[in-house]
């Protein structure tokens, strides 16, 4: 059988179209350490982000089957930021936890990520080594 996409990137388009049509914010937890990932570095904290993806939050907002990419304000500076969702560890709504937790892909490799990126094809495969990370992913409510 041939080897499938991911489901992570649909059920995330799921997720954040749920959560916002119910009137929520949606929030996601990003894996730093992927590569191509671009988000204020003065913001992660063990290796991981916690960013606010809603409508009123981002300009430009874009969520496809690759990655999701926006502008937003950080300490009041305008910042593109920009992450494969293989690096969304989790999706929930600020107001209640509702959501998501991702199991946690494997990033790609450098020469993978380079390959991949010169075919536009950025989804990690079987064969990428996982990350070294002795912690778990976690969520936490942000007030």
């Amino acid at each position: 059988m041939a080897d499938m996409t991911s489901t992570q990137p649909y059920m995330l388009r799921a997720f954040y179209e749920w959560i916002v049509d119910n009137g929520l914010t949606p929030f996601v937890v990003v894996n730093t350490a992927w590569p191509n990932v671009e988000v204020p570095v003065q913001y992660v904290k063990d290796g991981q982000i916690v960013l606010n993806i809603s409508p009123t939050a981002c300009i430009n907002f874009s969520m496809d089957l690759d990655a999701i990419s926006f502008q937003a304000r950080f300490g009041g500076q305008p910042m593109q930021v920009f992450f494969p969702c293989g690096a969304v560890n989790a999706i929930y709504a600020k107001e209640n936890g509702a959501g998501s937790v991702f199991t946690e892909e494997l990033p790609p490799t450098e020469a993978q990520a380079n390959k991949e990126s010169k075919d536009t094809d950025q989804s990690p495969t079987d064969n990428a080594k996982p990350a070294k990370s002795s912690k778990k992913a976690t969520l936490k409510v942000i007030k």
